[in-house]
């Protein structure tokens, strides 16, 4: 009786290992590139409204 039980919990296993694989590569990893880019993106957006735009200052005229 244990041998195809075992068989059904390999199945299975790996069956909810390739779920996880594929939630991992289509949804979580996308994800938390947006958000870091995104993060990174305010964070500089609002560094530059405090200390201005970068490069050399304007000359006097």
């Amino acid at each position: 009786m244990s041998a195809p039980d075992d068989a059904m919990s390999r199945v299975r296993r790996k069956r909810m290992e390739i779920f996880a694989f594929l939630f991992l590569t289509a949804i979580v990893m996308p994800v938390l590139a947006v958000g870091t880019v995104g993060t990174y993106g305010l964070g500089v957006w609002i560094y530059q409204m405090m200390a201005g735009p970068p490069g050399p200052p304007p000359s006097p005229r």
